[in-house]
């Protein structure tokens, strides 16, 4: 019992050492949330954490962004219940362990790379 409460202690110790503050990321860096660049590669290499913020500007006359599910994604037709954002300046905090699935209602849009797929860790 002893020995189980230590291991127990060692793991919290590490977990408080291994703490971090929520990082905020501009996602597509200075182009925002745009065509310019694929958004699958602006992630590609990130790792992301629960309690991170993703940020997405982008010209509300023109764009919005929607967490869709994976079929969403992968066809670039928002499922029923997905959740739009049209602010022009969406913030999004990630939980942990979900699979967020990104992408625009403008399926000329999301086929040209408007779209992404990431996971908190």
């Amino acid at each position: 019992m002893v020995i189980i409460m230590m291991i127990l202690c060692l793991f919290r110790a590490n977990n408080v050492i291994h703490a971090r503050t929520p990082a905020t990321y501009q996602v597509g860096g200075m182009y925002g949330w745009d065509t310019i660049i694929p958004m699958d590669s602006w992630a590609r290499g990130k790792i992301f954490y629960a309690g991170d913020i993703l940020e997405f500007k982008y010209n509300y006359l023109t764009s919005n962004l929607v967490v869709v599910n994976r079929t969403g994604y992968e066809t670039c037709i928002a499922n029923e219940n997905a959740k739009e954002y049209t602010s022009g300046d969406d913030r999004i905090s990630l939980p942990y362990g979900l699979s967020y699935y990104i992408g625009t209602f403008d399926a000329n849009d999301c086929s040209a790379g408007l779209k992404m797929a990431i996971r908190a860790n």
